[in-house]
């Protein structure tokens, strides 16, 4: 693939790949040869992950092909689990490439989200949990799935 025209995020170091590497804490709800899938610690809907390639890559455009197949199956698993996990009306999947489209973290990944009781997900500030009421969340998708990744 040849390299995209877009802005990315300048940062000194991936905080995805720090997850992955388990230098900073962070709760992986699976992980795969090509794939991984996070439970955010800013839990802008009910049972919010975020799936992301184990290869660095900075967006979708960078992809190979294995890896959009990966990252698409494991979307649409997770989200099944998170319907049955938490029985939410909605779920919300959404995926952004470049800061003018409010890439934050210079490391592709899809956000896939229950919606939140009376609307879709929240875009605004939210309070960050422990790594410990992460895990709760993941432990309650596990229960109601037997192959993430």
């Amino acid at each position: 693939m040849t390299e995209s025209n877009l802005n990315v995020p300048k940062t000194e170091r991936c905080a995805f790949c720090d997850y992955l590497s388990g230098r900073r804490p962070f709760t992986i709800l699976c992980r795969s040869e090509k794939i991984a899938i996070l439970v955010t610690r800013e839990q802008r809907g009910i049972g919010h992950v975020i799936v992301i390639p184990v290869r660095h890559v900075p967006t979708l455009l960078e992809l190979d092909a294995t890896e959009r197949h990966a990252l698409i199956d494991a979307v649409a698993a997770v989200a099944s689990a998170i319907d049955n996990a938490f029985e939410r009306p909605g779920i919300a999947v959404w995926q952004n490439n470049g800061t003018a489209a409010h890439q934050t973290i210079p490391h592709a990944h899809f956000h896939v989200a229950g919606t939140l009781p009376g609307r879709s997900t929240e875009f605004g500030d939210v309070p960050e949990l422990s790594v410990e009421e992460t895990d709760r969340i993941a432990a309650q998708i596990r229960e109601v799935s037997d192959n993430l990744c």
